[in-house]
């Protein structure tokens, strides 16, 4: 059973999802505040943390900003219907992806199996360290140095980079960006992608010289630059 820990005020939506989801081999834990939410990630090994962004004693976008300090496991944010605010902040303290409430189980599932798949690191592809310019990325052990020093990234700009370095050069639609970094389709309305690309350029920084890395392609998508390259 892949451990889940739930951080939701709604006692009764815990029970509901922990019946659901042992029944698709993901064992529960459910808290229902955000202090003891935050210490019970800290404290234990999940696989995934859903993360409610209403809680009392915490919000959840504290509890998110706490964890990202101490641990890189992937996070699920739950948000309000049409709260877009709390969705690009959430994304920019490090969430992995979104889900808003009220939401069908199985989207849940889903959701939380494609999450998953990216970061248990199975795959059936060549698993050689991936190096361009000053970024080394390694896909066994998804690590990232730049320049020589470690980089930490989100299951999801990970994946985000490692589609850039495979493609260098190259123009990459937003769509494609979607399925690879968070292994679904582009939604209407959706500036999840954006978010993670943002995130990514600034934990990676410019090259020398002040050159950027990723451009923006107006109504295209994005191209990840070599040094002294134009788009």
């Amino acid at each position: 059973m892949v451990p889940v820990l739930l951080i939701d005020d709604d006692a009764e939506l815990g029970k509901l999802l922990e019946e659901y989801l042992q029944s698709e081999q993901l064992h529960l834990d459910a808290v229902y505040d955000g202090p003891a939410g935050l210490q019970k990630a800290l404290s234990s090994q999940y696989a995934v943390v859903v993360l409610d962004v209403m809680l009392p004693g915490m919000s959840g976008l504290d509890v998110l900003k706490q964890l990202r300090l101490k641990s890189a496991v992937p996070v699920l944010m739950l948000t309000a219907r049409g709260s877009e605010l709390d969705r690009i902040l959430g994304l920019e303290l490090g969430a992995d992806d979104y889900l808003p409430k009220p939401f069908n189980p199985r989207e849940l599932v889903a959701r939380l199996r494609a999450i998953l798949r990216r970061t248990t690191g199975a795959s059936n592809g060549p698993s050689a360290p991936v190096h361009l310019a000053d970024v080394e990325l390694h896909p066994e052990s998804r690590s990232v140095t730049c320049g020589g020093e470690s980089v930490v990234l989100t299951g999801a700009e990970f994946d985000l980079l490692h589609t850039f370095l495979r493609s260098a050069g190259k123009i990459i639609s937003r769509e494609d960006l979607t399925q690879a970094a968070l292994g679904r389709p582009m939604s209407a309305m959706d500036r999840s992608i954006d978010v993670h690309v943002s995130n990514l350029r600034r934990k990676l920084g410019p090259y020398e010289g002040d050159q950027e890395r990723i451009k923006a392609i107006r109504g295209s998508g994005y191209v990840y630059l070599r040094p002294g390259e134009q788009p």
